[in-house]
């Protein structure tokens, strides 16, 4: 919102600012000064590129897409009834204030668990992220929106 102090960021800018801080290891200070604002004024921004990521673009870009060319894509690999392939990883964190001690890892560090699942061609059909890094990968799974729907016959209905 434009004030008499100064006016708006553009989407433009805020998008340049959140790509710019998501994309180098760029302290809040460095971004701010490469772009003529505040700290706090990065973090804003970051945060909501990063909302209307999820909320806007998410759902339409991380979509499992035709079954039946993802289980052939699988099966000429030499993976036969194969419909994805899912894996988990740690995303470093700084430790939190409150229930620290559940966010360190097997490895000794603090942590949020990602889990993905990717087509033949190595695109992106679900992401869940979120999980402390002390939780395992199979409760991550069992606890996710993707095993739901694998319970429920929404992904793969005709498939075993």
């Amino acid at each position: 919102q434009d004030t008499r102090m100064r006016a708006a960021l553009t989407v433009q800018k805020r998008v340049a600012i959140a790509l710019w801080k998501l994309a180098t290891p760029d302290s809040y200070r460095s971004v701010a000064n490469q772009f003529g604002v505040g700290k706090s004024t990065v973090g804003v921004a970051v945060m909501q590129v990063a909302n209307a990521i999820v909320e806007l673009l998410l759902s339409k870009v991380v979509t499992l897409g035709n079954v039946q060319v993802i289980i052939d894509g699988f099966a000429a690999m030499g993976f036969p009834n194969c419909g994805g392939a899912i894996d988990g990883t740690h995303i470093p964190i700084l430790g939190p204030d409150h229930q620290s001690s559940q966010y360190i890892n097997r490895k000794g560090y603090f942590s949020m668990v990602l889990q993905a699942l990717v087509d033949h061609k190595g695109r992106f059909t679900n992401i869940n992220v979120g999980w402390p890094g002390k939780v395992h990968d199979a409760r991550v799974f069992r606890n996710s929106g993707l095993f739901r729907r694998l319970q429920e016959g929404i992904y793969f209905p005709d498939q075993k």
